[in-house]
């Protein structure tokens, strides 16, 4: 190994480079509080992500670029690209460390792997990991005096793993089976960061609709967010991340329609507008299905807004199978969308199945993104006009709660339903929860003034 624990000498502090999801993202705000705790210098962290090819291969330039830009610091990898195939990894010229999943939220590992004579690659079954990793929500007990986030939301982690197999997705073989943090732990750590002052949480994890799943009695996701707001009522807003339209239980509807203070948007992982491709992914929702509840969502909460997941040009995907994901576009309403060209997996069932065309998987991902631009605009539209009618109704019949933005810079909000507002930079200061009048919108966001 070229570095060694001698690096600690150094008065360069670790660097962290995240590549993929929140929870990544979540978990490097706790390998770098770590880090810190164990007085690791000189050494750069890259937490990779395995969720496409492209993913891994900006994982695999993000470390060489590491290495050309520290030539002299320790380089560490970890996350899921690193978890799924470590062999490969380590073999990256002037990486020093790999690190797994589960090894990388252990308090001790930097003392550990940081000694001279530490194995190069500490990488464990992940399907044999069943702890559910309270560390995940601390920020160390030796700096209790410490933020626990520095943005302006605050991100959860509630759940890991998951259960199920989805015949495109290497996940689970990164983050093993689904683990759930107990209730009481995510309360408390609820109740930590708004008295740090956070306004909005969002809870996160790999598949947060099994939350529960594995804990005594088998709680549903909704009786988790229902405890929450329950017994944190100082938390303003209470957000999911990506939920699984599978289980979406009666208690999270009902929540959904009587709570306020949950945000009226849903991240849903759709993956598909026709039945049988979805059958063919492995999921648990038909077509019919989604439409049926989004439908059933969107009459308990009229004001609720959708963004989704959709794979373009997944195997055996015909035309006709196509225009079943453009249409549910519009037939759901969904205002944001992440759209996938799908790029097979090895290791995943969907790499041995009869493959689309790439050049039309090209052309089908560019109508779904021009078919998810003209539906944002129809939400803009909408947004925009609700809000002057908010504008002009009596004194007293509206209470504006809809026109109230979360900061996430100065220039720079979102408002409940995930829409984002520009405005005049005015000092305003990120995580502030600000009232804001709408007066027009374009391609990417509405735009409005500070009140």
């Amino acid at each position: 190994m070229s570095n060694s624990a001698s690096n600690r000498d150094s008065n360069v502090q670790a660097k962290l480079i995240t590549l993929g999801c929140r929870l990544n993202a979540y978990e490097s705000d706790i390998i770098a509080q770590n880090a810190k705790l164990a007085n690791v210098k000189d050494a750069v962290i890259i937490n990779t992500c395995a969720v496409t090819n492209e993913a891994v291969r900006s994982s695999r330039q993000a470390i060489r670029r590491a290495k050309k830009d520290n030539p002299n610091s320790t380089i560490i990898v970890t996350g899921c690209a690193a978890q799924i195939d470590p062999q490969s990894f380590a073999a990256i010229d002037g990486v020093d460390r790999v690190i797994g999943n589960d090894e990388k939220m252990q308090p001790s590992i930097f003392d550990d792997i940081l000694r001279a004579n530490s194995e190069p690659i500490r990488v464990n079954d992940i399907m044999s990991v069943t702890d559910h990793a309270p560390q995940l929500l601390s920020s160390g007990a030796n700096a209790p005096q410490d933020k626990l986030q520095n943005r302006a939301r605050a991100f959860v982690q509630v759940q890991n793993g998951c259960d199920h197999r989805c015949t495109f997705c290497i996940i689970p073989y990164g983050r093993g089976n689904s683990r759930s943090v107990p209730a009481g732990e995510i309360i408390a750590h609820i109740k930590k960061l708004t008295a740090q002052g956070h306004k909005e949480v969002v809870l996160t994890g790999v598949d947060i609709s099994s939350w529960g799943g594995d804990l005594p009695g088998q709680p549903p996701l909704g009786d988790l967010v229902r405890r929450i707001l329950r017994l944190v009522p100082e938390l303003a807003r209470l957000r999911l991340s990506s939920i699984d339209l599978a289980e979406i239980d009666d208690v999270l509807l009902g929540v959904i329609k009587t709570e306020p203070r949950f945000c009226p948007y849903l991240h849903l992982s759709l993956q598909h507008g026709d039945s049988l491709i979805l059958k063919r992914m492995k999921r648990r929702h038909s077509r019919e299905g989604a439409v049926k509840l989004c439908a059933q969502i969107r009459a308990a909460r009229p004001n609720v807004t959708f963004g989704a997941d959709i794979i373009a040009g997944f195997p055996t995907e015909t035309e006709a199978q196509f225009e079943q994901s453009l249409s549910i576009i519009d037939e759901i309403d969904i205002a944001w969308l992440h759209i996938f060209p799908f790029s097979p997996k090895a290791g995943t069932p969907a790499a041995k199945m009869p493959p689309v065309n790439g050049a039309l998987i090209k052309d089908r991902a560019a109508r779904l993104r021009a078919a998810g631009d003209k539906s944002r605009l129809r939400h803009f539209k909408r947004r925009l006009a609700a809000s002057l009618s908010d504008s002009l109704s009596p004194p007293g019949e509206t209470a504006h709660k809809s026109n109230l933005a979360l900061i996430e810079k100065d220039g720079f909000a979102r408002l409940d339903d995930f829409s984002p507002v520009t405005f005049e930079p005015c000092g305003a200061a990120g995580g502030e929860l600000r009232q804001i009048t709408l007066n027009s919108y374009d391609m990417d966001a509405l735009q409005g003034t500070l009140t």
